[in-house]
């Protein structure tokens, strides 16, 4: 999603996230049931043509007096932190335009399913944030407004973005189902204080130099790497950009699901090595769902952490930046036959509006200005995140070594998952699949990978079965 984002997502990402500086992860942690997947199925054929907004449509749809629902996802350290960073932003908007905004603001383990409830329950907002790896599927259930070239016009035109940015907003051939808010990246963060006790001049480039140094930095119940095994989310995130480094695509050109190919095995089976195998995960973090993470890798408990923008919720955990670097997330090498130099997905957060608003004009008012250079200075600074608009790029908050890190990946190294109405079932059911065998790694059970084929076997099969 896209967030990740580092913020609690109990938090989503997607994400990611993060999200602290939420960061989305994605948009970074959500956690959807079969049963919401039926749900969404629902919601896929009915195409949700009679969706209703919730904003209040006393004044007509635009101009003083008309009242916006705005439903936020988690960026930052907690729902109220967002709120904190949101309402002084949002009171400018209404004493711009005198259009009101209510805000929720909607952790990443309920935001999907609240979403997809909307499309066919008739109770959605009229503006909402959504985790850009959702993008085609919620496209495909026809509830969001697509932003052609005249919506696209009234909110700035299209090229004001970032072109990596819009590739994350829905499907191949379509027109945008949302734009882009927050732009994030996966990258590797590293302690510089316990690299230099153990010897270690750089950080790693390859996973064989990041084993290398994650077992000297293994030791009195320090752990060289933390993951967070029991978030689905960024389970899904790092095993697609895993299984492209092995040549893997997780659906054919055609849209099909193949979530059990050799290089989705081996990709996933490096992934989850780094605690079964290499030992350089605590078994503990099988269970992190709720940014531990961070909090081990902040405490330095922990020396490395591939995460997405972190640095909000870091400097929540007393840890200044001078404390951490941030390099890019390591490569296979050699590469393995068919494989790519992709080492994170296209993170982020976009933004929304449901296709039947009563406030269309308004929505649209909104967008623009969460949008505008302006907004897009302050929210991603404050989260941490980058800015979608190539004009915001100028100011000298986006322009430090670490900001340049995340830069370089999406311009030249991050690839989006796969804009297909599946995705969202991707990162559940693979996400899960994951989460299962971080659990047995922890156990101490073989994970072998006639086991890892297993499970990425089952969970394809659901995918083709309808669930």
């Amino acid at each position: 999603m896209g967030v990740h984002p580092s913020a609690p997502r109990s938090r989503h990402r997607f994400g990611r996230r993060r999200h602290s500086r939420a960061r989305v992860s994605l948009t970074r942690g959500q956690n959807v049931t079969t049963r919401r997947f039926a749900l969404f199925a629902v919601a896929l054929a009915l195409t949700t043509p009679t969706v209703a907004a919730c904003g209040d449509d006393q004044g007509g749809s635009s101009g003083s007096g008309t009242t916006l629902t705005y439903w936020a996802s988690n960026q930052g350290t907690s729902l109220d932190n967002d709120r904190q960073i949101l309402r002084p932003e949002l009171d400018k908007f209404t004493r711009q335009t005198g259009i009101k905004v209510n805000l929720e603001v909607i952790g990443w383990p309920d935001l999907l399913n609240r979403i997809l409830a909307a499309t066919t329950s008739g109770k959605g907002p009229d503006v909402l944030n959504i985790g850009n790896t959702w993008s085609a599927s919620l496209q495909a259930t026809g509830a969001l407004l697509p932003f052609d070239g005249t919506t696209m016009s009234a909110i700035g035109g299209k090229d004001r973005f970032l072109a990596g940015s819009l590739a994350a907003t829905g499907a191949p051939g379509k027109d945008p189902a949302a734009v882009p808010l927050y732009s994030l990246a996966y990258g590797l963060y590293y302690n510089k204080k316990l690299f230099a006790a153990a010897g270690i001049a750089e950080p790693p480039k390859t996973w064989d130099e990041l084993v290398a140094d994650g077992r000297k930095l293994t030791h009195d119940g320090q752990w060289g790497l933390v993951v967070e095994g029991g978030n689905v989310s960024e389970n899904a995130h790092h095993a697609f950009t895993f299984a492209q480094q092995y040549g893997a695509d997780f659906f054919t050109s055609g849209g099909k699901a193949q979530f059990d190919s050799a290089g989705a095995v081996a990709g996933v089976k490096r992934y989850i090595d780094f605690m079964a195998t290499d030992k350089i995960v605590n078994p503990s973090a099988a269970e992190y769902a709720n940014n531990q993470s961070l909090a081990d890798f902040a405490s330095g408990k922990a020396a490395m952490l591939l995460w997405q923008a972190a640095d909000t919720t870091l400097k929540a955990h007393g840890m200044s930046p001078d404390d951490y670097g941030v390099a890019p997330v390591p490569f296979e090498a050699p590469t393995p036959p068919g494989g790519r130099h992709v080492d994170s997905m296209v993170a982020g957060i976009n933004l929304a509006v449901f296709g039947n608003t009563k406030h269309r004009d308004a929505a649209l008012a909104f967008v623009k200005f969460m949008t505008g250079d302006d907004e897009q200075k302050a929210l991603n600074s404050t989260y941490g995140s980058m800015p979608t608009v190539k004009a915001a790029y100028a100011d000298p908050a986006f322009q430090t070594p670490q900001i340049k890190v995340f830069q370089d990946t999406l311009a030249g190294s991050a690839a989006p998952l796969p804009a297909v109405p599946e995705e969202s079932q991707f990162e559940t059911l693979v996400g899960t699949a994951m989460k299962n065998l971080f659990a047995d790694a922890a156990s101490g059970k073989p994970i072998t990978d006639d086991y890892v084929k297993g499970k990425l076997t089952a969970a394809n099969q659901q995918v083709h079965a309808g669930g």
